[in-house]
């Protein structure tokens, strides 16, 4: 308000001066001849007063609308400033404002889009950061509970059985506690079993520098010193992707846990091939089997199984008979080592891209 008085004043000063400016260019110097200013009257007002009234108003009109214009600038920049933080905010269809404005706006745009951009980066690489540490976390746990339950639990269930073993081929007779010892040791079997199923989804999931072919032979080596059935297996060296082989390598380890605890097999086969530009991996075991439709002992197992098969474009089948065993078989179609590798560059290229664009 005080502004706007002030701005009228002005006006009605200068307007004044040059008013009169005029009237000494034509009348000359101040004398008898502008005695008429004040002397004459139209309408009961002289001259003079007239022009002063005159003035006023002229003053207070351009007053208001350079209050209008300055008011409406500052609506149209404010508004310009809250479309700063929008990502598609653009000046190419902005004609009405100036182009310091423009020029202003759109260096502040760029900045905020610099900083939103490093914020962004910053907070995957955060999360990333968090996430590598959280399984470096689980991998160590996974770990040192395989170590502690294989030093102490696996080893006294051995330990046990073994005694129970021991007792059950003496001659002596028991009586009826022979039949209670057979159940204990079966019991203590079954209980040996599901701790090396344990022991088996505590391994680090990942390869880490081998292939699967050498993930799964070492698998299968360790598995022959603790079990009793025997193991079978063919395994060729076969060119995949490094997330074909980690998921290959946990369905292997899925499947086998299946048999360890529930199969009740004598002999399993496990097959890495490739025919014919596909890659199989076949586990078969000669258990008990289940009706897939009603028993649901192993559907955590057999679900775990099918994500992962989905998830790298693979073909499974898993078919289990009652009394025969059950085949759990996935094939993966093989690309040329060519192929791989400009998958993998163009995805890294992919994250990379993305990783500029959206972080």
């Amino acid at each position: 308000m005080i502004s706007f008085v002030f701005r009228i004043i002005t006006l009605f000063l200068l307007l004044s001066s040059m008013t009169f400016g005029f009237i000494y260019l034509f009348l000359g110097s101040p004398d008898e001849d502008w005695s008429f200013l004040w002397e004459q009257d139209v309408e009961n007002f002289p001259i003079l007063a007239i022009i002063l009234i005159a003035l006023s108003i002229i003053s207070f009109i351009i007053s208001i609308w350079i209050s209008a214009v300055a008011k409406s600038r500052e609506v149209s920049a404010t508004r310009y400033v809250k479309q700063l933080v929008e990502p598609d905010f653009s000046l190419k269809k902005k004609r009405n404002i100036s182009y310091t404005l423009k020029k202003a706006l759109t260096q502040a745009n760029e900045l905020i889009e610099t900083q939103r951009t490093s914020l962004q980066r910053l907070s995957n690489e955060k999360a990333e950061a968090n996430d590598k540490i959280i399984q470096e976390r689980i991998i160590a746990e996974r770990q040192r509970l395989a170590r502690e339950l294989h030093d102490s639990v696996s080893q006294q269930l051995f330990a046990a059985s073994m005694l129970l073993s021991s007792i059950t081929e003496r001659d002596e007779d028991f009586g009826a506690s022979k039949t209670t010892l057979t159940q204990v040791e079966k019991i203590v079997q079954q209980a040996q079993l599901e701790m090396r199923a344990l022991l088996l989804h505590l391994r680090p999931i990942a390869l880490r520098n081998n292939t699967l072919a050498q993930g799964l032979t070492e698998l299968i080596q360790e598995l022959q010193q603790k079990v009793y059935f025997n193991i079978v297996y063919q395994i060729e060296e076969i060119v995949l992707s490094k997330a074909e082989e980690d998921h290959l390598f946990r369905i292997a380890q899925e499947a086998l846990s299946n048999t360890l605890r529930h199969a009740k097999a004598t002999e399993v086969e496990l097959l890495l091939i490739a025919r014919d530009n596909v890659g199989i991996l076949r586990i078969q075991d000669n258990g008990q089997g289940f009706n897939m439709e009603e028993d649901k002992n192993t559907s955590y197992g057999l679900k775990n199984i099918a994500e992962r098969a989905v998830e790298i474009g693979c073909t499974y089948k898993i078919v289990s008979v009652p009394g025969e065993g059950t085949i759990v078989e996935v094939k993966v179609p093989i690309k040329h080592k060519e192929q791989i590798e400009g998958t993998e560059k163009s995805s890294s290229k992919m994250e990379l891209t993305e990783d500029d664009g959206n972080q």
